[in-house]
C-alpha cells in the first residue's frame, strides 16, 4: 500500500459513468492507492428521473453509494472525475458541486491534487472532448496537476483516442456502444495509473522536503 489517496468522484444518470468509476477505483486500488468512490448530490426532479426508466433504476441501484463532500477533496492527493456531456460542457449536478469549492480553493488546499477525468455522450462527437477540457479549467484555477492519459498506451488508440481523458458513446438506456467494454475498462485502468503514479511521486517529494 502507498501512502496515496484517490478519490473518485462521479454523476451518472443511468449508470455509464458509474460503471467508469468503478473501473477506476479497481485500478486505483491495484495500484496501492487507498480509494473512496463517491458520488455528486441528484440535482435533477424526481418527475424527470420518472421519465426514463433506466435512470430511475440507476438512481434507486445507487442509493446506497456515499454522496462527495468536500473532506473527499482534501483528504485526496488524487482525485478522479467521471461525468457526462452535456453540451460539451459538465452537467449541472457536477457543476454545483465544483461551485462549492471556493473555501478550499481560497485556502490553497487543492494546490498539487492530482487530478484526470473521463465521460460520455451519446456519440463519439458529443462534445466528450471539449467536456474534459471545460473540467479541467476548473482545475486551472484551483492549481491542481492536470494529468490526462495522452497517447502514451495503446488502451487509449484502441478506446477511441481521447488524449484528455477515457470517453466511451452509449446510449439513453446506460449501454455503451462499443463491441468489447473490456477495451474501454484498460483505457481507463491505464489513465488512473497514470495520475497515481504521478501523485505517488509527489506524496513522495513532499515528505522528503518535511
Amino acid at each position: 500500500m502507498s501512502d496515496v489517496k484517490t478519490a473518485i468522484i462521479y454523476y451518472s444518470s443511468t449508470g455509464v459513468n458509474y460503471q467508469l468509476a468503478q473501473w477506476a477505483a479497481e485500478s486505483a486500488k491495484e495500484n496501492g492507492s487507498e480509494v473512496r468512490l463517491r458520488k455528486v448530490e441528484e440535482l435533477a426532479p424526481e418527475q424527470a428521473i420518472e421519465q426514463n426508466p433506466a435512470w430511475k433504476e440507476h438512481y434507486e441501484a445507487t442509493k446506497d453509494v456515499e454522496t462527495a463532500s468536500m473532506d473527499d477533496l482534501e483528504w485526496a492527493d488524487t482525485i478522479v472525475f467521471s461525468a457526462p456531456t452535456r453540451y460539451g460542457n459538465v452537467p449541472a449536478q457536477l457543476k454545483q458541486f465544483l461551485d462549492s469549492t471556493g473555501p478550499l480553493w481560497q485556502q490553497g488546499k487543492l494546490v498539487n491534487k492530482v487530478v484526470t477525468g473521463m465521460t460520455s455522450a451519446i456519440n463519439p462527437h458529443g462534445g466528450q472532448e471539449e467536456t474534459l477540457l471545460s473540467l479541467y479549467t476548473t482545475m486551472h484555477h484551483w492549481g491542481s496537476i492536470v494529468v490526462s492519459p495522452g497517447y502514451t498506451d495503446d488502451a487509449v488508440y484502441a478506446a477511441g483516442g481521447n488524449p484528455y481523458g477515457t470517453s466511451v458513446a452509449a446510449d439513453m438506456e446506460g449501454n455503451m456502444n462499443v463491441e468489447d467494454t473490456d477495451i474501454i475498462k484498460q483505457a481507463v485502468h491505464h489513465q488512473v495509473k497514470r495520475a497515481v503514479g504521478i501523485a505517488e511521486s509527489i506524496v513522495a517529494s513532499d515528505a522528503v522536503s518535511v
